[in-house]
């Protein structure tokens, strides 16, 4: 019998959120459990920080050179040739996804069997005049039809007042526990467990919103942290302080200083939602336990990217800071079945990208010539003989739009509209708050990795390359033109 898969993800979580991980303050004992039993991995990446991009990395195993998904663009349409429910779908798997899909058209299948779906509060979905009927908020997100019928009103995602890009802005839930949209996917992933073909294996893909803001935790998570001291964000001494001291008070603004008090208020917050995912993820668990699956089923869990949280003072994603685009990975094993070492860690560079072989490999089923990751069960097993050397990440972000390679050891930064470079030493400096690339002693490294990037940009359609140098302030592009044809 093929092993049942379940894949587990959060929106917006850093990868050192995790207790395991050291975290100074917060608490994810069944997180923690789960990284105990199986396979932690130290140095992953989201190569495009972002929403989207980031689940097209998930679902289709491609580079973001080849999904085409290099920045955050609605309204593109999802047509490729293999997925990685579509692949275990053909291969007799019962397929469902729970939660957020982020697609487009919305209620694309990606090859699932059935979605049950909550995007979370996005923007574009919201405007009637951006959307149809078959794709407008209203009509098509399946957790609001469902609050609705519960609580008997007009109830809707704004009614806290928070906006979904209000990463300093924290209020507890106002409804009852059980009406929050992650006890919702858990509760939908649970009846999945129940309606599923038993004959089949099956591949379940719980996808959390949280702790993407709003930052909304039901009240008695949010009690666990609101009078924390906590510590302070890490500040490099390559910051633009007097910059930071320009931009205040705008609750979805990226850079900017705020009051320590509403930032504390924030991140008490932040870490209530992924403590309350943490406690709705062991709820899953137990369920698995309960249907009898647990010890022939593979659990990945990952984020889509990070959220800076004040680093830098910075805020959000988008940007190529550990805090932004380092992910937390664990893989279990909990029958033993794949010959993983338990307890383990890892620490060569992994990716989003990544995910979709190292599934198929898990389910037997081939891998299309499309996928351009690489299956981490070797690393698992501590049976590989050789890996890649770094990963490329970038993310159109306007005048702050930029590229990153690193090897999980240092890491190497263009802003490709300024031509400003930065290079840390992510061994002896991981919170960033040194550049080297201005020193002596670094500008050979400087000089290597700037010659990485350019082998990985050459011939993009952008023009960043040019007679063998990067050049900077070319236009840069959300998706890249052979998707949108």
């Amino acid at each position: 019998m093929k092993p049942n898969i379940l894949l587990i993800t959060v929106d917006q979580m850093r990868w050192d959120c995790l207790g395991v991980m050291g975290h100074p303050v917060i608490e994810t004992p069944n997180l923690d459990a789960l990284a105990n039993k199986g396979v932690l991995f130290r140095s992953a990446y989201s190569a495009t920080p972002i929403c989207i991009p980031a689940r097209a990395a998930i679902m289709t195993g491609m580079s973001q050179r080849s999904h085409g998904r290099v920045g955050y663009a609605e309204r593109i349409p999802w047509n490729y040739a293999h997925t990685l429910a579509g692949e275990l779908a053909k291969a007799n798997y019962h397929t469902q996804c729970v939660g957020k899909m982020h697609v487009y058209p919305t209620r694309n299948l990606c090859g699932f069997h059935n979605v049950v779906l909550h995007d979370g509060y996005l923007h574009h979905n919201r405007r009637k005049d951006h959307t149809t009927a078959d794709t407008h908020f209203d009509s098509c997100d399946d957790y609001l039809q469902w609050l609705r019928q519960m609580t008997g009103a007009q109830t809707d995602l704004t009614d806290l007042g928070l906006d979904c890009n209000a990463s300093t802005v924290a209020r507890p839930w106002h409804l009852e526990e059980r009406l929050h949209p992650t006890n919702w996917a858990v509760t939908q992933s649970i009846d999945f467990l129940r309606r599923r073909d038993p004959g089949k294996p099956f591949f379940l893909w719980t996808s959390f919103v949280r702790p993407h803001s709003p930052l909304d935790p039901p009240q008695a998570y949010f009690d666990l942290y609101k009078d924390v001291d906590m510590p302070d964000s890490p500040v490099g001494t390559w910051v633009d302080q007097q910059a930071a001291e320009q931009s205040r008070n705008d609750p979805t603004m990226l850079f900017g200083i705020i009051a320590k008090r509403r930032l504390d208020r924030a991140k008490a917050g932040y870490y209530a939602l992924i403590t309350h995912l943490d406690d709705q993820i062991g709820r899953l668990l137990n369920a698995l336990q309960e249907a009898g699956v647990h010890q022939d089923t593979l659990i990945v869990f990952t984020s889509d990217h990070g959220e800076l949280m004040g680093d830098h003072h910075f805020f959000r994603k988008g940007l190529p800071y550990e805090g932004s685009a380092k992910i937390p990975l664990i893989v279990c094993d909990p029958g033993g079945q794949m010959g993983l070492k338990i307890g383990s860690e890892v620490r060569e560079v992994v990716e989003l990208r990544d995910i979709m072989p190292t599934l198929l490999e898990a389910a037997g089923v081939p891998i299309p010539h499309t996928v351009e990751g690489s299956s981490v069960l070797p690393l698992c097993k501590d049976k590989f003989e050789c890996w890649r050397s770094y990963i490329h990440g970038e993310h159109a972000l306007g005048q702050l739009s930029n590229h990153y390679v690193t090897d999980g050891k240092e890491k190497y930064i263009w802003y490709s509209q300024s031509g400003r470079e930065q290079l840390f030493n992510l061994v002896d400096d991981p919170l960033e708050l040194t550049d080297l690339s201005g020193t002596d002693e670094y500008k050979t490294r400087l000089n290597d990795w700037r010659t990485i990037l350019v082998k990985e940009l050459d011939g993009r359609e952008e023009g960043y390359v040019d007679n063998g140098y990067l050049v900077a302030g070319r236009k840069p592009q959300t998706y890249l033109s052979h998707i949108s044809v």
